[in-house]
């Protein structure tokens, strides 16, 4: 026999040798899914169709069976000891995929009952002179883009400032008050935010006043103090030593920060200015009060009514009566889905800017 021959006679088979072969936990995991998975879909077939599916169910009992089959096959292998290992592993990985559930269900939910009007008629249409079937959201789409986009160019500026005078500028108690502020003003009610653009704007152009300018505003009022406290614990992050080596070459503090500390943290300022942009896309209350609502087509902030998606899925979902019921409920979902989709963009957009313009290291 060859050397060869006699290495392989002589490795011994990982099921014998006490060890389960590698992907087994992976394998487990994906088939106690796909049984309970498989279960559940001749539970919704029999009752109704597949938007009666239930994901949540299917994915919640299959891990718990992966549990309780994980363990049992490690037991018979591997020993007492080492089951005990992977069952809190596994455990642990319960808890964290139960903690996923809510956004599993919400995605399935939205996805599942969206799709009835993703269609081009929806995004390339508006709502102007429909009653019944058909029509779009496309002016909700574009005065979403319009506010949203105004409201990030006034609150990224004032809240980066903001966040760079208390990291590097600010002390006494100036710092201290703005700090106190703007912890007040995450807290604020999104409609507390609307009203407030509302009665400052219609101290100069009256009680009849609706904008997209005042959606931006009351938008801004909420997102500046996301923008202010993300970007201040991502200032931080920057290690002093290289604000000391600027300043050791005679770099002015100024000049650090605009080439130093804000290159260095560029990649998690995108990222804080994304979590604000998602938190106030999707608000209803502030542009209901100030935007109104329309039907029409309307590119200009400056001037008359915006419709937004958000109060877009509200109309759509209040109108939902007589004949049309299910043709405006379909609008709802697919708006809401449109609106979701438009966040994952946003963010994808946002990680890939930070990359490309993310401080290169070499060695």
């Amino acid at each position: 026999m060859t050397t060869a021959t006699l290495r392989a006679t002589s490795l011994p088979n990982s099921l014998t040798a006490g060890k389960l072969p590698r992907g087994t936990t992976w394998m487990v995991l994906v088939g106690s899914w796909i049984v309970f998975g498989a279960i559940f879909g001749v539970i919704a077939a029999a009752g109704g169709g597949a938007k009666s599916f239930n994901i949540v169910g299917a994915v919640f009992f299959g891990t718990v069976l992966f549990d309780v089959v994980i363990f049992v096959i490690s037991l018979l292998v591997e020993g007492i000891r080492k089951a005990q290992d992977r069952l809190v592993t596994s455990l642990v990985a319960t808890a964290f995929i139960i903690a996923l559930l809510p956004l599993v269900s919400l995605a399935w939910t939205v996805v599942s009952n969206g799709l009835a009007r993703f269609d081009i008629a929806f995004f390339s249409q508006s709502m102007r002179n429909v009653i019944g079937e058909g029509g779009g959201a496309l002016h909700a789409i574009v005065g979403t883009l319009l506010v949203t986009l105004a409201a990030a160019i006034i609150s990224v500026p004032i809240g980066l400032l903001t966040s760079i005078y208390l990291v590097e500028y600010g002390r006494g108690m100036l710092a201290r008050g703005i700090t106190f502020f703007v912890d007040v003003m995450t807290g604020i009610p999104s409609i507390v935010a609307g009203l407030f653009a509302y009665a400052l704007f219609a101290l100069f152009f009256g009680p009849g006043i609706r904008s997209g300018f005042m959606g931006a505003i009351a938008l801004s009022v909420l997102m500046i103090p996301v923008v202010v406290r993300s970007s201040e614990e991502i200032l931080r992050l920057v290690p002093n030593e290289l604000r000391e080596a600027s300043y050791a070459l005679g770099v002015p503090k100024w000049l650090t920060v605009l080439r130093i500390v804000l290159p260095t943290s560029l990649a998690g300022l995108t990222t804080g200015i994304m979590l604000a942009i998602a938190r106030v896309i999707g608000e209803t209350a502030p542009l209901l009060i100030v935007c109104g609502f329309t039907t029409s087509m309307n590119y200009d902030l400056f001037k008359d009514r915006m419709m937004t998606l958000p109060v877009f899925v509200y109309t759509q979902y209040t109108q939902a009566a007589g004949l049309n019921a299910q043709a405006s409920i379909d609008r709802a979902w697919t708006a809401a889905l449109a609106l979701i989709l438009i966040v994952m963009l946003l963010n994808l957009a946002g990680r890939i800017i930070a990359k490309i313009f993310a401080p290169k290291y070499g060695r």
